[in-house]
């Protein structure tokens, strides 16, 4: 029985709102002066919304909850009779899905008060669970080709809940009121205004998940104002209930969300392409027991415990995002077997140049074939990906996507080997040292630590992206500091030199 119902929990994102929260959600949408005539709640659980909202807008005259568990339905019919509210409060036992939401919506009087808490789990968990509580499969988000193949088509089932409602709301006045991951209201905003959808006005409010729901999440009340009037689309980020002024201030600049409007419109002169210095991502190769090894004496360990010889041949020493993100960066912890130098190359000359590495990825064969990323179907065996010229290039500049901070380093080669990185680090190749430690200093000058930070949501997993540092134009940053002659002079220097930097390091990983 726990087991079911710990399964329910997990299936449904089922975290039920206390009560004194729902009062809370209630008594503010009240300080915005919105009154509403009817009030619906798409996912309703054990009824608490509709209750505080009862309470709070006597003037309404018509309340609707939906709910797909029986047993909360229940729960949230008798709480509704014991506080006298049947004559007003409509309760549908029905999947979010399926339902004829325009059958409901066209019987409820404007303006209309969307409230509630949807579900707090995505896509893929519903899909490694088996659940048909899913909307039919839609690329709703746009996504496309490596983007789409590598996971980041994986979306929360609230952030499509939430683009349907504000779907109803395009030929109705009313507002949306919801609990949520404060990144799905970021996506639900950046949706809305690539598709042109009208907003009058909206609100972030930061709530303390872990205090109400027992979640380790960055979450938040999310309020949308609709009406026929479509205001500049920026929006205020406030900490708290309570608070008077706003933390932050978020909008829509130049077709890219960003964090704070002030500070990207101060440096925003610095966005631009660079055809030059292209950011780059490290290894991929989802198979770290077996191709991360730390060296003992004259032999590798891998993450079976396993004590093996290799060939140097296609070791490289490898730093993780931690060693960057602590600055561990005198000597690499572990080593990393390239089986490729370019992404789709034949691994078959393994055998022949490295017998014992070729034998040792033989062995481990099935873990390769369990790697469950489509991105390796059909390609040859004991494939990678972030792999290229750039990859063996002696010298990079490197920052930690998972890190809270903006602070790049120089990576520089170990005992002749270039070093290389893994999928949770960016980087920019360079030829030379003189060329990397010109190009870190550039990028952690304040000019581009601020344009950088103003586009930055430090609260999301991965704060640091590849496509947030391609926005950073490096010409346009030396130009700001005064600095764009050194650059011209030191990469027309370097020119010469990398080429050959390269080759060698080439040379190093046939």
């Amino acid at each position: 029985m726990v087991a079911r119902k710990a399964k329910e929990i997990w299936e449904y994102g089922d975290f039920q709102t206390p009560a004194v929260l729902a009062e809370q959600v209630a008594e503010l949408i009240q300080q915005l002066g919105f009154r509403p005539k009817s009030i619906l709640e798409p996912t309703c659980g054990r009824g608490t919304f509709l209750l505080a909202s009862a309470m709070a807008f006597p003037q309404a005259k018509a309340l609707v909850g939906v709910e797909i568990q029986k047993e909360h339905l229940t729960y949230c019919r008798k709480q509704i009779t014991r506080a006298n509210y049947n004559d007003k409060v409509r309760l549908l036992h029905e999947d979010f899905f399926t339902l004829n939401w325009e059958s409901i919506l066209n019987d409820l009087p404007e303006p209309l008060l969307i409230i509630g808490n949807p579900p707090w789990v995505t896509s893929s968990e519903l899909g490694m669970l088996g659940s048909k509580n899913l909307p039919e499969k839609s690329n709703f988000q746009g996504r496309s080709g490596f983007d789409a193949l590598t996971g980041k088509s994986n979306f929360d089932i609230s952030e499509w809940m939430l683009l349907k409602h504000l779907e109803w709301m395009q030929t109705r006045e009313g507002m949306m009121a919801v609990l949520c991951k404060t990144s799905v209201a970021r996506k639900v905003l950046i949706q809305v205004w690539k598709k042109h959808q009208k907003i009058a006005k909206a609100w972030i409010y930061k709530i303390d998940a872990k205090k109400h729901f027992g979640a380790a999440v960055d979450a938040c009340l999310f309020i949308v104002h609709s009406s026929i009037e479509q205001n500049s689309p920026q929006y205020p980020v406030y900490k708290s209930f309570e608070a008077k002024n706003p933390i932050q201030i978020i909008g829509y600049c130049d077709e890219i969300l960003v964090a704070d409007v002030p500070l990207y419109k101060r440096w925003s002169h610095l966005r631009g392409t660079d055809s030059t210095h292209i950011w780059r991502s490290g290894l991929k190769h989802d198979c770290s027991k077996v191709m991360e090894l730390k060296r003992e004496g004259g032999k590798f360990r891998n993450g079976f415990g396993q004590k093996i010889s290799l060939e140097d041949t296609y070791l490289f020493p490898l730093y993780k995002s931690s060693d960057i993100g602590n600055g561990h960066l005198r000597e690499a912890r572990k080593n990393v077997i390239v089986t490729q130098r370019t992404v789709g190359e034949d691994t078959q000359q393994i055998a022949q140049n490295a017998p014992r590495t070729w034998k040792y990825l033989q062995a481990n064969k099935e873990m390769f074939e369990k790697r469950a990323s489509v991105i390796y179907k059909n390609r040859p065996p004991f494939s990678i990906f972030g792999v290229g010229e750039y990859t063996f290039a002696p010298w990079k500049v490197a920052i930690s996507g998972f890190y809270k901070k903006l602070d790049f380093k120089v990576i520089e080669p170990i005992q002749g080997r270039t070093p290389m990185v893994d999928d949770t680090i960016y980087f920019l190749p360079c030829g030379t040292k003189e060329q990397a430690q010109f190009l870190v200093d550039l990028l952690n000058s304040a000019p581009a630590r601020q344009f950088l930070s103003s586009m930055i949501f430090w609260e999301d997993k991965r704060p640091i992206t590849v496509e947030l540092l391609k926005r950073l134009n490096i010409k346009a940053l030396a130009k700001e500091l005064g600095r764009d002659i050194e650059l011209e002079t030191i990469e027309n220097r370097q020119t010469s030199t990398s080429r050959k930097g390269f080759e060698q390091a080439n040379l190093l990983a046939a």
